[in-house]
């Protein structure tokens, strides 16, 4: 994998903490949600773009796995966004955001069946082909599941990939989630995932409640999530990792904490 080969660990930048992010001495890539840059690049990330850092366009509305048509007008947005941040490379949710017109707001699970997947690569080689630069696909923390289902999350992703060519953006702490939540074997899974396919990883923190583990992306990243990071790190050969931070910010010193020990887990000089 060569897209962001090298890059190390980076950071979803996000405007309440642009002023840490540009700070950042070692910083050689971070992430920002597309929605957010279709018109013009966001105030204070063109600095870093001027610095040499790339910028990965992440996308959360298109509904790649949703039985309606792809609205255009998101896809052309998605396009535009990497065109103006020079992103080497895009990323979307396996999932689902909308049905019969309703937007849920929320990334939902699509089963992972025949006719599911059939959709899925059909919308993803669509979007491909109006694309300046290639996807990365990322399967989501999913609190329920479909019953029934015809594959296993690894065989789901193999396919998918093989039939679109599409890169996969590996979340560790969706990974993490998934397992705790259905009972998964965390390392059972990692061994059947094509690890040659990732472009780059997420690793986030999550809490639970009502027994159930929310990958919430404002609380710290767990222990846990730091041994898969260091497992991915062993077994691929070592792909880009970010931190994705989505609220709760914490002060700097405790951001700083977090990064390096995500550097520290995967065996790399930080960035701090």
């Amino acid at each position: 994998m060569t897209l962001l080969a090298g890059r190390g660990l980076g950071i979803g930048w996000r405007p309440e903490i642009h002023s840490y992010v540009a700070g950042l001495p070692g910083l050689r890539w971070c992430e920002v949600i597309a929605e957010s840059a279709q018109h013009s690049v966001p105030a204070g990330l063109d600095s870093l773009i001027a610095r040499g850092v790339a910028v990965v366009a992440h996308g959360t509305r298109l509904s790649l796995g949703g039985a309606e048509p792809l609205q255009p007008g998101r896809v052309a947005g998605l396009a535009k966004a990497a065109e103006l941040l020079g992103s080497p490379l895009v990323s979307e949710h396996i999932a689902y955001v909308r049905a019969d017109g309703t937007e849920a707001g929320h990334l939902l699970p699509i089963p992972r069946s025949r006719d599911a997947l059939d959709v899925l690569v059909d919308n993803v080689k669509q979007v491909q082909a109006e694309l300046p630069v290639p996807i990365a696909l990322e399967p989501i923390a999913a609190l329920l599941e479909w019953p029934n289902q015809q594959f296993t999350e690894p065989q789901f992703l193999t396919e998918l990939l093989d039939r679109t060519n599409a890169y996969l953006l590996l979340d560790i702490a969706n990974l993490y989630a998934n397992a705790r939540n259905h009972g998964r074997d965390t390392l059972a899974e990692l061994a059947e995932l094509p690890l040659d396919r990732v472009a780059y990883c997420h690793v986030a923190g999550g809490s639970e409640s009502a027994g159930l583990y929310h990958d919430t992306h404002t609380d710290p990243t767990p222990p846990e999530v730091l041994e898969l990071v260091a497992t991915v790190a062993r077994r691929a050969s070592p792909p880009a990792m970010m931190l994705e931070r989505d609220g709760n910010y914490p002060p700097a010193v405790e951001l700083t904490a977090e990064l390096d020990s995500i550097a520290d887990a995967a065996g790399w000089d930080r960035i701090t």
